[in-house]
């Protein structure tokens, strides 16, 4: 014989229409905010991260510009471009000495790939670290936090203002337009911080972004 606590679990389970076996509209409202509040937080997080990483490009450069300064007011020549390296630097070719890390006076391609010494832009690197000035050894290029390389060239492609230039890689679009709009004008083709092809309109892809030294 069904006892009566038996009976009344039975008639609780099979005379509430199925409530035992889902959610209500307050049960499910209830998850979606919960779901709505850990989404919300994931997007937060990356946006945070994002931002964090921006902050370390810039650091990085400010760094690398420093270094780059302090080797010409130690020896009033450039790294990279020094007539005197191989006196002060193991496994180092002399510059030219015209006042220019890279060929002559016209645009020079940005040099993403160093493994050795023979071109200015590579030996940058070896006399920066070897001067004490930056972190690293030999002579490849510096990596950045998006997973690509750092070059130093005089003129950026794209633009006739003449000086030298710090170009990174690989840099989502999101990412140089952020840049530039908190280091600089936001404009992709002018100011301090620009692009060799428009990241102010691109939806995604990476871009080669300078920072003017």
């Amino acid at each position: 014989m069904m006892r009566e606590d038996q009976r009344y679990d039975t008639f609780r389970a099979a005379g509430t229409g199925g409530r035992t076996a889902g959610l209500t509209v307050i049960e499910l409202t209830i998850v979606m905010v919960i779901i709505g509040i850990i989404v919300a937080l994931v997007v937060k997080g990356q946006s945070l991260i994002v931002k964090g990483q921006m902050k370390q490009v810039f650091k990085q450069k400010q760094d690398i510009a420093a270094a780059f300064s302090g080797y010409y007011g130690r020896f009033a020549y450039f790294a990279g471009d020094d007539p005197g390296a191989s006196s002060r630097y193991s496994g180092a070719t002399n510059g030219n000495g015209n006042g220019r890390v890279g060929v002559g006076a016209s645009v020079t391609a940005p040099d993403f790939s160093c493994a050795g010494t023979g071109t200015e832009q590579c030996d940058l690197w070896s006399e920066l670290r070897q001067a004490g000035l930056l972190g690293g050894t030999g002579f490849t290029n510096p990596r950045h936090v998006f997973n690509g390389n750092v070059a130093l060239t005089y003129n950026a492609p794209g633009t006739a203002e003449a000086g030298h230039w710090l170009a990174f890689e690989g840099m989502p679009s999101d990412v140089c337009r952020g840049l530039d709009k908190a280091y600089d004008d936001g404009v992709w083709n002018t100011g301090s911080v620009q692009g060799a092809s428009d990241y102010d309109t691109a939806g995604n892809g990476n871009f080669t972004l300078f920072f003017r030294l």
